[in-house]
């Protein structure tokens, strides 16, 4: 067993940390209509890109890039702004936007071809594990105890995974791992009895991890890898496009591939549904997820805001980031953003509302249009309103009586869901 100073160097000098920005983020449109998946706003403060970054930082890992190619300033100026390490170590954070070289023109096709893209770039240094992570999920993950376990296998690979149902485990890439917690086969995605049968985790397994024996349990892939520098070299010297699909299994035959049992909260944010799921359960009394782990902290971008000014107000359930105001206002079970101003009479309920960058008068905007804000007697229901939204007064804003998914010229409909574009104006009297 590797001791905690040997581990923490590993991390510090020899690892390597590549965030997948993910494609085009069609899933979580519009919300990734003018903006990378990674830079979409999370938690009333935070962007997504904030919890794998903020995961390596907590763990020791302080060099970072980060891989996009749709609508990457956002994310290049979060990045910028938020993580500046000193002149005297070798930290860094850095986006890889796609780009024409003379060795390829094409978009990034997968996961696996978005790091081979690049690879000249991560082999540049002298590291020797390369930690490969998503994008888009909400978790909190002590890196330093998968590299532990990485090196005390003596593993070529180490993939992440989650304990899952039945009924999960047919959304997921399911691991095949004896009691040693090495990988022997893989499947994506399956639906036959039979098979999920056979991929049942052993007993042995079950019970180390507390879990009921008698509980039929999966293990699927959480999309977080750490690869050893020659695995990653040897696996990648093909065209194969994809890590879950073509990659992994392709390694199960190649190379020593152990599973890490993460046991904790974990959702992928990458639709909807999921997205404004995963914001509205921050806001119970006890939620799955805790921004307020001081042990493990989530960074961002330091806004220097004043403080939320409350006149009047019932509140429950609710998380307000720094520099609302809220006036006489009724508000239950919804996450309100930076700058957010909701004046006298408005109902917000089951709602996700990102806030301004803002506010009304600031040097630089167009004082001809409305500011961002929420006016009065307005009654906004399971809606995510995006940044910079202007909402005049007796507005009402609701799924009620509409399909499950529409377009319209001021909203969006996805999965019940009402989504508000980026800088939409929403004139008094509106119904929607």
């Amino acid at each position: 067993m590797p001791t905690r100073i040997e581990t923490d160097a590993l991390l510090r000098r020899s690892t390597l940390a590549i965030v997948m920005g993910g494609g085009a983020g069609t899933r979580l449109f519009p919300l990734t209509k003018d903006r990378a998946k990674p830079a979409v706003p999370l938690a009333g403060k935070y962007r997504i890109v904030d919890i794998p970054i903020s995961n390596c930082i907590n763990s020791g890992v302080r060099q970072v890039y980060v891989l996009t190619q749709y609508n990457s300033a956002s994310l290049n100026r979060h990045i910028a702004r938020t993580y500046q390490f000193d002149e005297f170590t070798r930290g860094f954070i850095e986006v890889l936007a796609a780009q024409q070289t003379p060795q390829g023109e094409r978009w990034y096709q997968g996961t696996a071809d978005a790091v081979r893209q690049n690879l000249r770039y991560f082999l540049e240094g002298d590291h020797e594990y390369f930690l490969i992570l998503s994008g888009d999920q909400l978790y909190r993950m002590d890196f330093r105890k998968v590299m532990d376990q990485h090196l005390m296998t003596g593993a070529e690979l180490t993939i992440a995974t989650l304990p899952v149902n039945a009924t999960d485990a047919t959304s997921f890439g399911i691991m095949k791992a004896d009691a040693t917690g090495r990988i022997h086969e893989f499947v994506e995605k399956p639906k036959d009895p039979a098979v999920l049968e056979d991929f049942r985790m052993p007993a042995e397994t079950l019970k180390e991890l507390g879990l009921p024996v008698d509980e039929p349990a999966y293990q699927a892939s959480m999309g977080i890898y750490v690869f050893n520098r020659k695995a990653l070299i040897e696996s990648l010297d093909n065209d194969c496009m994809d890590f879950g699909k073509h990659i992994i299994p392709a390694a199960l035959k190649n190379y020593k591939v152990h599973s890490y049992n993460f046991q904790g909260y974990w959702e992928d944010i990458g639709t909807i549904r999921s997205f404004f799921q995963a914001n509205l359960d921050l806001c119970k009394l006890v939620p799955q997820y805790d921004f307020f782990d001081s042990s493990a902290p989530i960074f961002t971008h330091a806004r220097f805001l004043p403080a939320t000014k409350i006149n009047g107000a019932v509140i429950r359930e609710a998380l307000i980031s720094d520099g609302c105001i809220i006036t006489d206002a009724h508000v239950e079970t919804a996450v309100i953003g930076i700058r957010s101003i909701i004046e006298t009479g408005t109902t917000i309920r089951d709602t996700v509302i990102m806030g301004a960058d803002y506010y009304a008068g600031a040097a630089g905007t167009d004082l001809t249009k409305p500011a961002p804000g929420i006016g009065r007697n307005c009654r906004i229901e399971k809606v995510i309103l995006d940044k910079n939204v202007h909402v005049g007064d007796n507005v009402v804003i609701t799924p009620e009586g509409k399909p499950e998914n529409m377009d319209s010229e001021l909203f969006y409909i996805r999965d019940g869901i009402v989504v508000i574009p980026k800088d939409t104006v929403i004139p008094a009297g509106t119904w929607i």
